[in-house]
């Protein structure tokens, strides 16, 4: 591939996938952050206390265990959604989710694949999902709720590795 050049578009500027046919199949992780930014009201709905499972508790359910299935789900299809993503085996997918003392949630979105393209868009698909679940199911608490910021934390395995530290 020329320098410069998009990786989508082809000889003739048309879009088009990615040719991964001569590629070899490494171990591919991508881990992927979104920031929620949460107002008074609804940090107050928080439940710290309980060690094992900080979570907003509303009666749509568990914010944040509703969040991870939603992020694995959107994980899986992210080339549904994503018309140039080639369909990919995921072998883990995990999240963590943190509040900090800014009245933030942070979401992280892991993804492992043996293959021959990366996992970045799956990552950050799955963090994305999860944090407008947050947004979807506290909503009707607070309508001032903030997606702040989604974007690539590390990426490992592929022709170049990458890590924002």
């Amino acid at each position: 591939m020329e320098k410069n050049k998009l990786s989508h578009v082809d000889d003739q500027n048309n879009p088009t996938m990615v040719d991964v046919s001569q590629k070899a199949v490494t171990l591919r992780t991508a881990m992927a952050q979104s920031i929620v930014s949460l107002d008074n009201k609804l940090w107050e709905q928080l439940d710290l206390n309980n060690s094992t499972t900080k979570d907003i508790y509303t009666k749509k359910g568990p914010v944040f265990q509703t969040a991870i299935i939603a992020g694995t789900m959107a994980v899986k299809k992210t080339s549904d959604l994503i018309p140039f993503c080639h369909p990919l085996a995921i072998e883990k997918c995990n999240f963590r989710i943190q509040p900090n003392k800014n009245y933030e949630i942070h979401i992280e979105c892991t993804v492992t694949v043996s293959g021959k393209t990366g996992v970045e868009m799956e990552a950050l698909t799955g963090a994305s999902m999860a944090a407008l679940t947050v947004y979807d199911m506290c909503k009707a608490l607070s309508p001032s709720i903030i997606i702040k910021k989604t974007c690539l934390l590390s990426k490992t395995g592929g022709k170049s590795d990458f890590n924002s530290d």
